[in-house]
C-alpha cells in the first residue's frame, strides 16, 4: 500500500451550514449560469467561457482563465466556484493506476471515488452519498449510516478532478481522457434522485455546457428502489443501469439488503426489465459472491431461471468477489466456487463477467477510509 499524493490541496473548503453545500456554477443550468454573471454585472458570454474552463479545460482556477480580465475571473471564481471538495487522503495501487481519494466535503463529511485505467480505457466510481441509509449487510458505506445527499457540483468536482489528473498525466500511461463514469461508490444513488440525474445532465451535456460524455459511458446503480428505476426509465438518457441484486431469493436477499422487505426480487427484476424495453440498454445485474453465503450452484440456477423468464437478451451478469471489510464475517467466495456460479449461470445462457476487482490493498471497498478516519 502506497499514500502518493495526487493533486491533494489541504486548504480549507469554502464552508456553509451544514448539510447545504454552497450554490457552485455546476449546479446551474445553461440559462442560470447566464442570469448569474449577469447578477455579478458581468457581460452574458462570459458564462460560456466560465463552462469552457470548468468543462473543456477542467479546470475553476481563476489564475487558468487568461482570456478574463483579472478581476473579473476573480470575482466571479469567488462567487461561482466555492470549494466544495478537498483531497485528504489518497492511496495508489495497480502500479499506480488505481488510485482511490478520500474527498472532505464542505462541511467535514467524507465521500470517496476511486480512478482505475487500464490499456484501452479509465473508469470512475463516484459516490452520491455521505454514508448510506440502506445498510446492506456486507457493505462498509452501509454501516456508516446515512450522513447527507451530496450536490449535483460535488458530485461533477469528483470527475472533474479525475479528469484533470488523467489529463495532465498524473496516471501511469501518459496523459489520457475519463471514458466511464461509473455511480458504485458511496451512497444509493436513486435514493439521491435529483442531484444523481443532474449530475448525469452535465456529464452527457456537448461541450462547454457539459463534459460530452456519451451516455453509454455511465453506469447508475441501484439496490433495486423501484419507483426510482421506472422514473429513470423515463427519463429519455440510455445510461446503463446496474441491479445490485446478490442473491435470487426474497430470503437471502431480504438480510442481506433490506430494502428488499419493500420491493423483492421479482418486483426489481420486473422494474429493470422494463428499464431494458424503454431503453434497449441492457441492464447488469450486479452479484458479490460471498462465501458460504450467496453462492451456492443452485442460487445461480434460481438466479438464470429467474432472468430468463423474463426474455433473452436484456441482462448481463456480473458476479464480483466481494471486497471483504476487515472485522467483518463476510469475505470472498472461494475461486472453484465461483467457477461453478459462472459456469452455471452461463449454462443458462445468461452473458456473464467476473468482475474485476482492484485495489483490495487499498481497501478496496467504498466507505473503509471514511470508517477509518472515524475511528
Amino acid at each position: 500500500m502506497t499514500g502518493t499524493p495526487v493533486r491533494l490541496d489541504l486548504s480549507s473548503p469554502s464552508r456553509g451550514p451544514r448539510g447545504k453545500p454552497p450554490k457552485h456554477f455546476v449546479d446551474l443550468t445553461p440559462e442560470q449560469r447566464v442570469a448569474a454573471v449577469t447578477e455579478l454585472g458581468e457581460q452574458p458570454f462570459r458564462a460560456k467561457q466560465l463552462a469552457t474552463h470548468y468543462f473543456t479545460h477542467l479546470t475553476s482556477d481563476p489564475q487558468a482563465m487568461t482570456d478574463l480580465p483579472k478581476a473579473t475571473r476573480d470575482k466571479l471564481a469567488a462567487e461561482l466556484f466555492p470549494r466544495l471538495i478537498t483531497a485528504s487522503r489518497t492511496l495508489t495501487a495497480d502500479r499506480g493506476t488505481t488510485v482511490k481519494t478520500l474527498w472532505h466535503l464542505f462541511d467535514g463529511a467524507k465521500v470517496e471515488s476511486v480512478l482505475m485505467r487500464y490499456p484501452n480505457r479509465s473508469t470512475l466510481c463516484i459516490s452520491s452519498q455521505a454514508g448510506c441509509g440502506l445498510a446492506c449487510a456486507f457493505c462498509a458505506t452501509g454501516q456508516l449510516g446515512l450522513t447527507r445527499n451530496l450536490s449535483t457540483a460535488e458530485i461533477v468536482e469528483q470527475v472533474r478532478a479525475a479528469a484533470r489528473s488523467l489529463a495532465d498525466g498524473e496516471v501511469p500511461g501518459g496523459p489520457g481522457r475519463l471514458n466511464n463514469v461509473v455511480f458504485m461508490g458511496m451512497g444509493e444513488p436513486l435514493a439521491n434522485y435529483k442531484s444523481v440525474m443532474e449530475t448525469v445532465r452535465r456529464l452527457v451535456a456537448p461541450t462547454p455546457d457539459g463534459l460530452g460524455m456519451s451516455a453509454r459511458n455511465v453506469t447508475v446503480s441501484t439496490v433495486g428502489l423501484v419507483p426510482a428505476m421506472d422514473k429513470l426509465a423515463k427519463e429519455g438518457i440510455p445510461v446503463t443501469l446496474a441491479l445490485s441484486l446478490h442473491a435470487p431469493d426474497d430470503e437471502l436477499r431480504s438480510e442481506l439488503v433490506p430494502v428488499n422487505t419493500r420491493w423483492s426480487v421479482d418486483e426489481a427484476l420486473d422494474s429493470a426489465r422494463r428499464y431494458f424495453d424503454a431503453t434497449g440498454r441492457r441492464v447488469s445485474i450486479e452479484y458479490a459472491l460471498i462465501r458460504d453465503v450467496n453462492d451456492h450452484a443452485w442460487r445461480a440456477d434460481l438466479l438464470g431461471e429467474k432472468l430468463n423468464a423474463r426474455g433473452r437478451g436484456w441482462v448481463h451478469c456480473n458476479p464480483i468477489p466481494l471486497n471483504p471489510v476487515p472485522g467483518s464475517r463476510w469475505t470472498a467466495s472461494d475461486p472453484a466456487v465461483e467457477r461453478e456460479f459462472v459456469a452455471r449461470l452461463r449454462a443458462h445462457g445468461v452473458p456473464t463477467t467476473v468482475r474485476d476487482t482492484r485495489g483490495s490493498e487499498i481497501d478496496g471497498a467504498c466507505g473503509q477510509l471514511a470508517a477509518e478516519e472515524d475511528e
